[in-house]
């Protein structure tokens, strides 16, 4: 298949060494700087190069900011069998476009990104397919992420959302939480560092990103529920209260026990 990936970051420059040994693949970037380090791969810079290639799916890999945009620019260019496709971990407004673009379409969202993942080993990491779209393209994108052993789930695309607004949303704001009250450190514990770690690692995360997570329509209830725990706790600890928080504590406890079970 010809296949051509938008975009030469992390995720597209991931995308091409996965996929350039099986099928004919280009990639399309505006910074020529970012292609040095791509191989066998053809690389373009102008719409003209994306014309004559002919593609037969596109990979849309640019930051989540520029994912329309891009679709936009690129769309008069391509053959009108060809499939086009996004990885954006948002996916506001991309259901409505696609309908409207005239092209077979696929949404998917490796739930890995390039800051913590280790993408030499993805067995623990997870990918969803969005139900709605071509059925070849669904199984296309199947067939790479079970490749790279990937455990694979099937939303439609308000359930996706959802699912972001659980899995991203509670995780960045207890980081922002964090961030915003720490103070420097001489000697550091270990927790701490993990959490510096953490920390720095979702901070380094595009502004736009950040902001479309905590802008989804779901992601207000689930800070709510933080604010209501972080009240609880609060209550506890000034009341210094034994019981309540041994009970507080064995109720987390169970919470992650039962996460640990079910991906067991």
């Amino acid at each position: 298949m010809k296949i051509l990936v938008l975009g030469a970051g992390k995720m597209g420059s991931f995308f091409l060494d996965t996929l350039s040994f099986e099928h004919e693949t280009a990639v399309y970037e505006k910074n020529p700087q970012r292609l040095r380090y791509t191989y066998n791969t053809l690389r373009f810079t102008t719409m003209e190069e994306i014309e004559q290639f002919q593609p037969e799916l596109v990979i849309n890999a640019v930051t989540v900011k520029y994912t329309i945009p891009a679709f936009r620019e690129v769309l008069p260019y391509l053959p009108k069998d060809c499939i086009i496709s996004d990885i954006s971990s948002i996916k506001t407004g991309l259901k409505e476009f696609y309908e409207a673009s005239g092209h077979r379409y696929v949404s998917t969202h490796p739930m890995f990104g390039p800051t913590f993942a280790n993408l030499n080993q993805l067995s623990e990491e997870n990918a969803i397919i969005i139900t709605e779209g071509d059925y070849m393209g669904r199984i296309f994108f199947k067939d790479v992420y079970h490749k790279l052993g990937l455990n694979i789930y099937e939303y439609t695309f308000e359930e996706h959302d959802k699912t972001v607004a659980y899995s991203l949303s509670i995780p960045f704001v207890s980081t922002f939480v964090f961030a915003a009250v720490m103070k420097h450190q001489d000697a550091p514990g270990t927790t701490f560092k993990r959490h510096m770690k953490i920390a720095k690692g979702v901070l380094n995360e595009d502004d736009f990103l950040l902001q479309e997570v905590l802008f989804n329509p779901y992601t207000s209830g689930q800070v709510e529920k933080i604010g209501q725990e972080l009240k609880t706790l609060l209550e506890i600890i000034d009341n210094k209260d034994a019981d309540a928080m041994h009970n507080y504590l064995t109720k987390i406890r169970n919470n992650v026990k039962q996460d640990i079970e079910i991906k067991q």
